[in-house]
């Protein structure tokens, strides 16, 4: 299976990468994806995925092709062929 995952804001400033896709294996669960995340661009750890390296950090998301956040009740689910992940801060202010 393989999905994109695409970097926003100071996500894309950790990675050093707006984008990269993913072969995966079939089950691999939204939490196996940020762990594998986390290994391949560390510079995202303590910035955008927490330190666990299974969980986002802070006001950072993860966004299941513009329609779905993936909070961390589902991170034990799984993504679909095809998905686009996002990666990104939601802030607040006024």
């Amino acid at each position: 299976m393989k999905v994109t995952v695409e970097f926003l804001g100071v996500a894309g400033l950790a990675a050093g990468t707006r984008e990269v896709t993913l072969e995966l294996p079939e089950g691999t669960t939204f939490r196996q994806i940020v762990r594998r995340l986390s290994e391949r661009y560390p510079d995202l750890v303590g910035k955008v995925i927490a330190e666990d390296r299974e969980t986002m950090f802070g006001s950072n998301i993860l966004n299941r092709n513009g329609k779905t956040v993936i909070r961390d009740e589902l991170l034990d689910t799984c993504p679909q062929d095809g998905d686009k992940l996002f990666i990104m801060a939601i802030l607040a202010g006024g």
